[in-house]
């Protein structure tokens, strides 16, 4: 009988051992008798962040963190309890490690727009991430670590603790929307084997012949202009940038009033 499947999403595992191990309540485990422990918590986790920067969040399994560290699949349990408390540690892990900018001094927007930056080049690390829900974020010290300084993009404007909240949520939505369409097509350009470029320059003389550019006037000339910006039918720079503007536009009037 195969073992359950884990959804891919944080928290997803027991709670209480959940946050002992990110916390690393309990230390590291000991068995007392036996032989010496060859590996660690922290190891485990850095095998897992390994497999799933090369290969995806469905390669890790515990089988393939044990191969990775030379140890026995059920040696790996001792460590962590399954694949859902391996996923929040890696998670949590990923979030601590992320190099974070000093904002003191800075405008608001300009602040926003370096924790967007952050956020971007931690997804393009480890673009794993930008699928793994967060609904239920692992409650651990790299999280905390994360949210505490991007918190500080919006301090001190006027803000609600309440709107401080949602204004981080929004940028962060927008900055993971950006991050999952880029991943989605590098993943499309390694399975095809050929760019962006090369795929609509196959498919143009097929489509020159059944689209009507007559009866879809406005598909044919955006289309045409942003492919001929592009050389594809999206560029995730341009998204951003122009994104970000836009989203920074949006908290405007909402920290003006604040600051009122």
């Amino acid at each position: 009988m195969s073992p359950p499947s884990v959804p891919e999403r944080s928290s997803a595992g027991d709670p209480a051992r959940t946050l002992e191990l990110l916390w690393r309540a309990s230390g590291e485990p000991r068995t007392g008798r036996g032989p010496k422990q060859r590996t660690s918590v922290d190891s485990v986790v850095a095998a897992g962040i390994e497999i799933a920067d090369a290969d995806g969040l469905s390669a890790v399994t515990i089988r393939a963190v044990a191969a990775k560290l030379r140890i026995a699949p059920m040696a790996t349990y001792t460590y962590v309890p399954g694949k859902a408390e391996l996923f929040d540690l890696m998670l949590d892990t990923v979030y601590a490690q992320m190099p974070r900018a000093d904002l003191s001094g800075m405008q608001w927007r300009d602040r926003v727009s370096v924790i967007a930056a952050e956020n971007r080049a931690m997804f393009d690390a480890h673009p794993w991430v930008a699928h793994l829900a967060t609904t239920r974020p692992p409650l651990g010290p790299g999280m905390a670590a994360k949210y505490e300084h991007e918190l500080r993009a919006f301090d001190g404007l006027g803000l609600s603790d309440l709107d401080m909240d949602s204004a981080l949520t929004f940028v962060l939505g927008f900055v993971t929307s950006v991050a999952r369409i880029a991943i989605d097509t590098r993943n499309a350009q390694a399975d095809s084997g050929i760019s962006d470029q090369a795929w609509w320059e196959r498919a143009e003389p097929l489509l020159a012949e059944v689209f009507d550019a007559e009866k879809f006037p406005l598909a044919a000339r955006v289309g045409a202009a942003a492919g001929h910006a592009h050389d594809s039918a999206y560029s995730a720079d341009h998204a951003f940038t122009f994104g970000l503007a836009r989203v920074l536009d949006g908290l405007q009037p909402v920290i003006d009033r604040a600051a009122r």
